[in-house]
């Protein structure tokens, strides 16, 4: 069994990450971080027209064709560049939604446009947190009414793949009865918003067991594509932690040769490969269609929130005082370590799908 990626593979993820060198900057983060722009559309117009983010899309229906082990590595590019576009919600969890559950036609009139960025569309698939006690939305005779408090890139899609109860469904969020507002997030750079359906005309993906499923198989692809990102991120800021620790003195001496800072490193060093390991096995059961793949998927998840919160943490020690700057890039890593921590349920209820697989495993 050979985990690693091919040549071609690599080369393609090299392409990416020359051309998110130059485009995905830090002054262009932080341009969308500021609330002039809801994405970069540099960054995502680059990423589609390269193909890239339409990577798992087939020919047919206007992708690129290549699979999940492409999409894989392109996501940890875009991780570990930070990149402010809604890689997850169209293409990570809409799409594939469209993929695994829409019909002919939808897919025909919905994929080629979200492939070729004319539509951005997102998800909200999640059952909910143990904690909440928010009713989730209901569907009934074509209407849908209810509200989805947390739903990635919101304010920009042209299209929401809803989790109704045992039906998930297409809405419009221009249509009679949908409202939408704007939240304020720890990372602007990947905005979320609140939708309220009042009797709002919604139109049927699937249902019953069949929707149940669907809303699985997508959850457990998004949490292993997520890990990827969440293991580039973690693997750049500790290489910028490095050079820090290399580049700065105290007492006549590289900050890094001390052996505090040393124990830290190797620690996020430590976590980041554990989640990589994680990372790779969740991508061969997902290309593979394996049936480990919710326990793949649920360990790379865990796994990998971990060691990005981690790296973030212990990334902004390093640097000492000036870690905690505006100035210094520390806190746009730790804002995107927490966001990807908590998108499509947080660590914790993955700890929960991890143990529920691996009992149902043992069973």
């Amino acid at each position: 069994m050979n985990f690693d990626f091919s040549d071609e593979q690599r080369l393609l993820a090299r392409e990416v990450r020359r051309m998110l060198e130059q485009t995905c900057t830090s002054a262009e983060i932080r341009r969308v971080l500021d609330g002039h722009a809801t994405h970069s559309t540099t960054v995502w117009n680059s990423l589609i027209t390269m193909g890239a983010a339409a990577a798992a899309i087939p020919e047919h229906l206007g992708g690129a064709g290549l699979g999940y082990l492409e999409l894989c590595l392109i996501a940890e590019e875009a991780g570990r560049h930070l990149a402010p576009v809604p890689l997850a919600s169209s293409f990570y969890l809409a799409a594939e939604a469209l993929l695994q559950a829409g019909s002919e036609q939808q897919q025909q009139h919905w994929l080629p446009r979200i492939a070729s960025g004319d539509v951005i569309a997102t998800a909200t698939l999640a059952d909910g947190e143990a904690w909440s006690s928010s009713p989730g939305p209901v569907f009934a005779d074509g209407r849908l009414n209810g509200r989805m408090p947390l739903v990635p890139d919101a304010m920009i899609a042209g299209l929401v793949v809803v989790r109704a109860g045992e039906s998930l469904v297409l809405l419009d969020p221009a249509a009679e009865g949908v409202a939408r507002r704007a939240l304020a997030t720890l990372d602007p750079t990947r905005p979320c918003g609140e939708i309220i359906c009042t009797n709002a005309p919604a139109e049927l993906l699937c249902s019953g067991e069949r929707s149940v499923a669907v809303c699985e198989r997508v959850l457990n692809a998004a949490a292993v594509l997520l890990a990827f990102e969440q293991v580039g991120g973690a693997t750049r800021f500790l290489e910028i932690s490095r050079d820090y620790s290399l580049e700065r003195k105290a007492f006549g001496r590289q900050i890094g040769s001390f052996q505090a800072l040393k124990h830290k490193m190797a620690d996020i060093y430590t976590a980041n490969e554990l989640a990589r390991v994680h990372a790779y096995y969740g991508a061969w059961a997902l290309s593979s269609d394996a049936p480990e793949l919710p326990v793949a998927a649920a360990a790379a998840r865990v796994a990998a929130s971990v060691a990005f919160n981690r790296a973030a943490e212990e990334g902004i020690e390093i640097h000492g005082g000036i870690g905690f700057t505006w100035e210094m890039d520390c806190h746009l890593y730790m804002r995107r370590a927490r966001h990807l921590a908590q998108l499509i349920g947080s660590e914790h209820t993955w700890r929960i799908r991890l143990a529920d697989a691996l009992i149902r495993e043992a069973a």
